[in-house]
């Protein structure tokens, strides 16, 4: 595995995870209701830190190896909406566009897993606690929509 490339798939993951420095949760987030198994605050930066390190390390493993094609395309899409959700969920208060959104994530992560693991296993390994957290977000996603019919309709 090349430093060189780790690097620049760990700058893609920053670049995403960097929308939520630029739409940060807020008072609008502050105020829903939300159910009462939702993480933390602190354990959000800590979580996508980690996440973002084996993403990056996962793409740069496979990036090395021949027949990525399809690994790396899917690693592409789910960069992309991973980027997306912040700015969709946090900036535009799109509680349904959110979890629309992080459908397409978790069918990126799932698919993209599948694919890395069919190149190598050790990056397939490594987006196993990426799916995990990408299905508790959308549970989470989803379940504010429910507590919270008001805004839902609002926006």
């Amino acid at each position: 595995m090349s430093w060189l490339v780790f690097g620049i798939f760990l700058m893609a993951c920053l670049a995403a995870g960097a929308t939520g420095g630029l739409f940060p949760p807020g008072k609008w987030y502050e105020e829903l209701e939300k159910p009462s198994w939702t993480p933390p605050n602190w354990l959000f930066p800590v979580a996508w830190t980690t996440l973002y390190v084996c993403m990056a390390l996962a793409g740069a493993r496979v990036a090395a190896q021949p027949d990525n094609g399809v690994a790396l395309s899917l690693w592409a899409l789910q960069i992309a909406l991973n980027g997306l959700w912040t700015p969709v969920f946090f900036g535009l208060q799109k509680i349904k566009l959110g979890l629309i959104v992080l459908i397409g994530l978790w069918l990126s992560v799932f698919f993209g897993m599948i694919a890395l693991w069919q190149v190598d296993w050790i990056a397939g390994l490594l987006f196993v606690p990426y799916l995990a957290w990408v299905t508790t977000a959308g549970a989470l996603n989803y379940s504010v929509m429910r507590l919270n019919p008001e805004v839902t309709k609002a926006g």
